[in-house]
């Protein structure tokens, strides 16, 4: 996982050092006809984003959301004040007064937004959280004229331009989606599925929990965990990648997202989680 605190003290140390962390370029477009232009990426802003006390996240809906809704807030498992999640583990409807600063498109906070429950939690096959707040997405749009950001519902496709935004530390990261992991191994903890990101993305602690956007509809379809931080296999901080017959491939310097297109189906009316509806895949209490 992107430990928010070794990554805070990371980042000081640099700056401290005059070294500001650099920015990752995005990869070069695939060769194309001499004659056709190169593509080009649509920005990425803050807007919806979150900061949390030790990480990013953001304010994120689904296509049925509702106006009127109670919003939500999209984050990591492993982001939860309630500490890790334990494997085979979910949080489920608890209780929380969590505070989350919402950022502009400039990156410059302008309000704080309270969460009235963790709707859901967990570290098993998946790294999320999902918060849901005392404000409607009406009130939010009232208040600060931003909206919340919209989930996808289709499993990304590799190759796809991405953008990682990290409300903590007010950074964007731009990369492309470089493949998909059969499962995800990091300590104690196994994920499906996982989103491998090109190079390019070199995120580094407090920015889990940061929505993936995909550059061409804006939706986020993925949410920042972890990365293989030393060359090790398996272990905390160096996920290994396990594939379906079991090879073990370590990737050091490569950085990894949980996908996210799977979460609206497990939101019903009112924005309210119900994992026994039609669809919904994620793991249950």
């Amino acid at each position: 996982m992107k430990k928010p605190l070794v990554g805070a003290l990371f980042a000081v140390l640099l700056m401290g050092a005059g070294i500001a962390p650099a920015t990752a370029a995005a990869p070069s477009a695939a060769p194309s006809a001499a004659t056709a232009p190169a593509p080009v990426r649509a920005a990425v802003g803050f807007a919806g984003t979150v900061a949390l006390s030790n990480c990013s996240g953001s304010v994120v809906r689904t296509p049925a959301s509702q106006p009127g809704d109670p919003a939500l807030v999209l984050s990591n498992g492993h982001c939860l004040e309630t500490g890790f999640p334990a494997p085979g583990t979910v949080v489920y409807n608890r209780s929380s007064s969590r505070s989350f600063t919402l950022l502009n498109a400039s990156g410059r906070g302008v309000g704080t937004l309270r969460a009235s429950k963790i709707a859901y939690g967990t570290m098993t096959d998946t790294d999320i959280s999902v918060y849901q707040l005392t404000s409607t997405y009406a009130q939010i749009k009232s208040r600060y004229g931003i909206d919340a950001l919209e989930l996808s519902t289709t499993h990304p496709v590799q190759g796809t331009a991405i953008t990682v935004v990290s409300g903590y530390w007010k950074r964007t990261y731009s990369c492309n989606v470089d493949g998909f992991v059969y499962r995800l191994k990091e300590g104690s903890w196994t994920w499906k599925d996982s989103v491998r990101y090109t190079s390019g993305c070199q995120t580094i602690g407090g920015t889990s929990g940061s929505p993936v956007i995909d550059n061409a509809t804006g939706k986020v379809v993925a949410v920042n965990n972890t990365g293989n931080e030393d060359g090790q296999r398996c272990t905390d901080n160096n996920p290994c990648e396990v594939d379906e017959n079991g090879q073990v491939t370590v990737r050091q310097g490569i950085n990894y997202a949980q996908q996210t297109y799977g979460i609206a189906a497990c939101v019903g009316a009112g924005n309210v989680f119900d994992l026994n509806r039609t669809g919904c895949t994620l793991p249950k209490p």
